[in-house]
């Protein structure tokens, strides 16, 4: 039955369902541009990149709009927190009245991340079958057999490193060792035929940089062999930035805003960490997709919530909450607070005097004396 779907699916020769349904077309792009003219692996990443980037781009740009509106409306959540402080289910309903009133769908960034899961599971597979190289295989009891099959065929060559193993561009792609060990599958096996390989990927760039392995070119060895990647800090760097632009401002009253501003700082934290453990053209992939998401979110909502940034807020940054203003108290009536025309200083007399000269100006002098004789 293998054999009969691999067939129908663009002719490729060994096909495995179901992950390979969304892993194959992924490998077969990267290649088709690894060979196109004056493009090598790095290039051919950055363009997969962009490619898959611009695809996903209607679920993108409904994220950020959606994050952008959430934005604005934070003057309106804070009123509501402020006037319903201590009461969470209130707080909640009437927030969630907002989102509705304003068309705003919390859960609308949900979908593009479960998406970009599978892609980098795809891509590091990818990587490690396009370079034809196996690390830390170990041959045991169970595998010994299929082994011993693939090294008769000539489909194994042992690598400059222990555990390291180079598998062939072709060979025959139905031997039964394929199905115990498929990781040494000939690479042209799961390539279309108008991408088939003549030669083995070359995935080393022109800085001496092994995009199939971890990088440890523009890297510092630290903590006994982990590998800071200089390629890593600077994922971790626009992964700050993306970020910082699209997560709500401070705020005390929610508690959720200090585990969103934990996140802030931990994601960039982990992006360190994978560039010592999964191979450098996975981080050349995240440079290129989450630079190419900060250009996206910068065309649509500006630069967010990213200032200010360690208190720098420049002029030229506008706040995204421009626009919408919280409701404002009703204010109260002037009848019953204070009378129609208070009088700015009680003691002072009426028009036509001063305060050197209280008599009021349409009372003739010496009209009080002529009154007391008259008594």
């Amino acid at each position: 039955m293998t054999p009969i779907i691999a067939q129908g699916f663009l002719g490729i020769e060994h096909f495995n369902p179901p992950w390979d349904v969304f892993f194959l077309p992924l490998f077969n792009l990267l290649i088709f541009l690894y060979e196109l003219p004056l493009v090598d692996f790095a290039v051919a990443i950055i363009l997969f990149t962009i490619i898959i980037r611009t695809a996903l781009a209607p679920l993108f740009v409904r994220q950020i709009r959606s994050q952008k509106e959430m934005q604005r409306m934070q003057p309106l959540v804070k009123e509501v927190q402020r006037k319903h402080k201590g009461n969470r289910q209130k707080v909640y309903e009437e927030t969630q009245a907002l989102y509705r009133e304003h068309g705003v769908n919390p859960a609308a960034g949900c979908l593009p991340v479960v998406l970009q899961l599978p892609i980098l599971f795809a891509l590091y597979q990818a990587l490690i079958r396009a370079s034809g190289v196996v690390t830390g295989f170990t041959v045991n009891a169970g595998n010994q057999a299929s082994f011993d099959q693939l090294q008769t065929a000539g489909l194994i060559e042992a690598g400059t490193k222990t555990g390291e193993y180079i598998v062939q561009i072709s060979g025959p792609c139905n031997l039964p060792a394929f199905s115990q060990l498929p990781q040494f599958l000939p690479l042209n096996c799961q390539l279309i035929n108008p991408v088939k390989l003549s030669a083995a990927v070359d995935t080393v760039t022109v800085f001496g940089l092994d995009l199939a392995r971890v990088d440890h070119v523009f890297a510092i060895t630290i903590f006994g062999g982990f590998a800071l990647s200089g390629l890593a800090i600077i994922a971790a760097i626009l992964q700050f930035v993306q970020v910082k632009m699209t997560s709500p401002r401070p705020n005390p009253e929610d508690p959720t805003s200090s585990m969103t501003s934990t996140m802030t700082y931990t994601f960039p934290l982990l992006t360190i960490f994978w560039g010592g453990i999964f191979p450098s053209g996975l981080i050349l992939y995240w440079i290129t997709y989450t630079g190419y998401l900060v250009l996206q979110q910068y065309l649509i909502m500006g630069w967010g919530n990213l200032f200010p940034l360690f208190g720098w807020q420049p002029s030229w940054a506008i706040s995204p909450e421009t626009g919408i203003t919280p409701a404002t108290r009703p204010k109260r009536s002037d009848a019953t607070d204070a009378p129609a025309n208070p009088d700015p200083n009680p003691r002072a007399p009426a028009s036509g005097g001063s305060r050197n000269n209280p008599r009021p100006a349409n009372r003739r002098p010496g009209s009080a004396k002529r009154r007391g004789k008259k008594r």
